[in-house]
């Protein structure tokens, strides 16, 4: 959510399959949405209210239904305020704003929806799930989602390009997991054996996080190793030959 600037070009190619996906996708919804972002910039709305209502409107949907095990609704409504993300970014490329400020907030406020859904899953494996182990998966979806993304912003941080995607991102995280969520609430419609969806669906997102983050930090190994031996660092060969 927020403001798209020109430093979020840093992030690595990714592989042709999500790129073309990505292109597509966005394309698609940028067609859809920017007659409503008009209409929002002629009423006054700023791009930053917009994305913290959607962020708002994403932890509401999943700290208020998915405890009481209300994946179907809980998943309409966070879907429906997760589109704020293509939004608010529509709304600044109209205006012509890219901000150091607009990145910052997005950043920070897509953690908090993150943290909102994979602890709506925990919340209800704690209670009425009542499932020590997916809930222990669920807490670390949530944790590892966040490691991953620092893996990176800190890579970066340092000057190193992070030049690796990862098996599974913040995208595919959250597609997987509210699309089993939402598929598992027809259990309550009556729909037999749906519901183990959102469990599989969990352990996926665990693992692929799990590789992502063995991923970047490899990359983050090798990287450093390579950029101490272009500046002559007394021991980067050694590193360099530890980072193959």
């Amino acid at each position: 959510m927020g403001q798209p600037v020109a430093s979020r070009g840093r992030a690595a190619t990714p592989t042709v399959g999500k790129a073309m996906l990505n292109k597509y996708a966005r394309a698609f919804f940028t067609r859809v949405l920017t007659p409503f972002a008009a209409y929002l910039i002629r009423r006054g709305v700023s791009p930053d209210t917009v994305t913290l209502i959607g962020t708002a409107g994403v932890v509401a949907g999943a700290l208020v239904f998915y405890p009481r095990g209300e994946f179907f609704w809980g998943t309409v409504v966070i879907t429906l305020f997760v589109f704020s993300d293509l939004v608010d970014g529509n709304m600044a490329r109209q205006l012509g704003r890219s901000s150091r400020w607009g990145a910052f907030l997005d950043s920070t406020l897509d953690r908090v929806a993150d943290s909102a859904v994979f602890g709506g899953f925990a919340l209800w494996y704690a209670g009425d799930g009542d499932n020590n182990v997916l809930c222990a998966v669920s807490i670390f979806c949530l944790a590892s989602g966040q490691v991953v993304s620092y893996t990176k912003a800190r890579g970066e941080s340092i000057g190193l390009p992070v030049a690796v995607n990862g098996l599974v991102e913040r995208a595919e995280r959250l597609v997987i997991s509210l699309v089993a969520a939402g598929l598992a609430g027809f259990h309550k419609f009556g729909v037999p054996g749906i519901q183990w969806l959102l469990p599989i669906a969990l352990w996926i997102v665990a693992v692929g996080s799990l590789i992502t983050l063995v991923q970047r930090v490899v990359t983050v190994r090798r990287e450093s190793a390579q950029a101490e031996a272009e500046a002559g660092h007394p021991n980067a060969s050694q590193g360099s030959e530890a980072a193959k």
